[in-house]
């Protein structure tokens, strides 16, 4: 009687095990759209408030930002500073397609023209582009598979993505990783129109944020400047928090502290 109950038990539990499977294999059967999309909104959430810290390291040379910022969706993103002293105060808007910048110490808003997206952001390696998350890897990149890589002791996907037609975005063609348990995002590399390579960006750090493990450490090289590096680091994050489209305006700008 013993025995026909182990056999039993055994088998409940092998079929258990079967019945996981295709839970556990989830994960390695999606398709590039769908990878990229997942990774995209682990990271972004539907709204985030948080601070961050960013360092930026020359050979000679080293100086930290600190800042808050807040984001709705792709299309609202707030940045505001708050240390060194001689910057603190000064705050970075988009609101859809559009980019302004505050200057408290002249009190003057700027707009910022597209031209200006591939500009360095307050001296770092991260252009406009990349702080203000003005182009979506998500909705301007047809994406593909192009193979597995391991990197930093997990099994990524390696996706290439390049420009739709319509899309207006900075970069050429971006080369992602993105593991296939969790969706980190690991590494990128972008190039531009010629096809050269003009920067990486690696995640690292994981931890817990609000609901979420994610890379709390971004790092940008530009691959023309040996030793520069800036690093970006995500101090806390709340995500999917209770905030309105009427919270991106310039009269919130001037008024943030």
């Amino acid at each position: 009687m013993k025995t026909k109950h182990l056999i039993v038990s055994t088998l409940l539990f092998m079929g258990f095990l079967l019945a996981s499977v295709p839970a556990l294999a989830q994960n390695y059967d999606l398709s590039a759209e769908e990878v990229v999309g997942k990774a995209d909104q682990k990271f972004r959430g539907k709204s985030s408030e948080g601070i961050m810290r960013m360092s930026i390291v020359r050979p000679k040379w080293e100086r930290t930002i600190e800042m808050k910022s807040w984001s709705l969706g792709t299309e609202y993103f707030m940045v505001y500073i708050t240390a060194p002293a001689k910057e603190k105060g000064q705050a970075f808007l988009k609101r859809e397609n559009e980019m302004w910048q505050w200057l408290p110490s002249i009190e003057r808003m700027i707009k910022l023209p597209p031209s200006m997206m591939m500009q360095s952001w307050m001296g770092s390696d991260f252009t406009n582009d990349d702080l203000m998350q003005e182009s979506s890897i998500v909705k301007d990149y047809e994406k593909k598979i192009l193979g597995f890589e391991e990197m930093n002791g997990f099994e990524c996907y390696k996706i290439e993505l390049t420009p739709k037609p319509e899309a207006v975005v900075v970069w050429d063609k971006i080369i992602l990783w993105v593991s296939k348990d969790n969706f980190y995002q690991l590494k990128a590399d972008y190039y531009d129109e010629f096809g050269d390579l003009v920067q990486t960006m690696t995640g690292s750090n994981i931890k817990t944020l609000d609901d979420r493990r994610l890379p709390a450490t971004m790092t940008i090289e530009p691959a023309d400047e040996p030793g520069n590096k800036t690093i970006l680091e995500y101090v806390e994050m709340d995500f999917n928090i209770d905030i309105k489209e009427s919270f991106f305006s310039q009269q919130r700008m001037k008024r943030l502290h």
